[in-house]
């Protein structure tokens, strides 16, 4: 068959009797062709996954020795990784997006069902004084983690299916944060005040990236910065954790304690860090060194140079989840791109909210460092999502979409 020339390829495009051939033409150009993925995400998602195996391994030596085992929570967390891939492997290559677009009912229903059922007697499982895990025998899954995923799920659906109420109307604008409004309620009765910030912060960014008023949202942040002074100023604990905050060393036995030895963890890694495995402050001073307070401990051990670079992974990741939404928007995919905003926003504000109090730049919060923090349910669902804006690359990148966006 002779090779069109360029005029011929251009009244192709431009006939509109042709569109039926160029859609064609290019299912039969996509005929064995593999998944598109996108590099630079998996090399920032693998980056951070590798980092966070050996990390979990040093920061957890201690603990897991004392139970027997050194490499205890090593092993779990490399099984952990096995499911997260396996299920990421299934949903880049099986789950459709105009699936999930069309049950957005559905996926809020299940995240205020999983929400409720950790509150269940016999279900829900107390950890530390809170109720957030559901669980199943030896299996423990963190409800906020599958509910977050499912919320997104129902945020992006609605964005696309009642955008112009959202830009136009206050009513519009109100009831997904009503919907969102629910869940926050559910996860402060676990309670989880971290939780319900990167909630409601991710559900304001995608609300506000489909066109939502500044005005409205602006007014949203006040209304949402003034419960959270209440939330504060109510509880007791909570005061503790703001005092220990702002002076650490006035209580470094106490209120300060967690915040004082990761400091002093950071402090001692100086500019080189200390030397993988070498770390003091794992030694049963750090609390929850291989989940809440793993970046004190690889800060420890690796210095200004692993600091640098685990912000670097996470700034490739989450420029390359909006980079990948915008492409998707521009494709006519909106569904896609607002799920990406929203999963690109979510684990980029739980990244900056972990090493901030890691860091004493805010108040002590029960959140895990994204791909890093020792967690079974954490950290299959990063591997869900990084799949997740996967698959949105791979229909964006769709020759049979861009034809018929073409012929359109």
């Amino acid at each position: 068959m002779m090779t069109p020339t360029a005029g011929e390829q251009r009244a192709t495009r431009l006939a509109p009797g042709k569109a039926g051939e160029i859609v064609k033409q290019a299912e039969m150009a996509l005929r064995g062709e593999g998944t598109r993925i996108d590099g630079l995400l998996l090399v920032a998602a693998l980056g951070l996954l590798s980092l966070g195996l050996v990390m979990v391994s040093s920061a957890s030596v201690a603990l897991s020795d004392k139970m027997g085992d050194p490499f205890h929570y090593a092993i779990r967390q490399a099984l952990f990784a096995a499911i997260g891939m396996a299920l990421a492997v299934y949903v880049l290559w099986r789950v459709d997006l105009a699936f999930l677009e069309k049950h957005r009912y559905l996926w809020l229903l299940l995240a205020f069902a999983v929400l409720l059922a950790v509150l269940l007697p016999g279900l829900g499982h107390t950890v530390n004084g809170s109720r957030r895990w559901i669980g199943f025998g030896p299996i423990n899954i963190q409800a906020s983690e599958l509910a977050r995923l499912l919320l997104i799920f129902y945020l992006s659906a609605y964005l696309v299916a009642k955008r112009d109420l959202v830009t136009r109307s206050w009513k519009g604008f109100f009831m997904p944060i009503l919907a969102m409004g629910v869940a926050a309620m559910l996860l402060m009765l676990e309670p989880d005040l971290g939780a319900t910030v990167v909630l409601m912060t991710t559900g304001m960014v995608m609300i506000f990236l489909a066109g939502g008023q500044m005005r409205w949202v602006f007014a949203l942040i006040m209304a949402g910065a003034v419960l959270l002074y209440l939330a504060v100023v109510f509880e007791p604990y909570r005061m503790r954790r703001i005092s220990g905050f702002t002076d650490p060393w006035a209580d470094p036995l106490d209120a300060g304690f967690q915040l004082s030895m990761a400091l002093i963890a950071i402090g001692r890694g100086g500019w080189t860090g200390v030397g993988l495995g070498d770390s003091v402050q794992k030694l049963f001073y750090l609390p929850e060194a291989h989940t809440d307070f793993i970046f004190s401990v690889l800060a420890e051990e690796l210095g200004l140079p692993g600091m640098i670079g685990l912000i670097l992974l996470y700034g490739l990741f989450l420029g390359r989840g909006f980079a990948i939404g915008r492409m998707a928007e521009r494709a006519g995919l909106l569904f896609g791109a607002f799920m990406a905003y929203g999963i690109s926003t979510w684990i980029g504000l739980q990244a900056f909210i972990s090493m901030g109090v890691n860091m004493g730049l805010l108040p002590t919060k029960g959140l895990t460092l994204p791909f890093i923090s020792y967690g079974g349910s954490s950290l299959v669902m990063m591997c869900v999502a990084t799949a997740l804006l996967m698959r949105v690359y791979h229909e964006a990148t769709d020759p049979v979409r861009l034809a018929r966006a073409r012929a359109s």
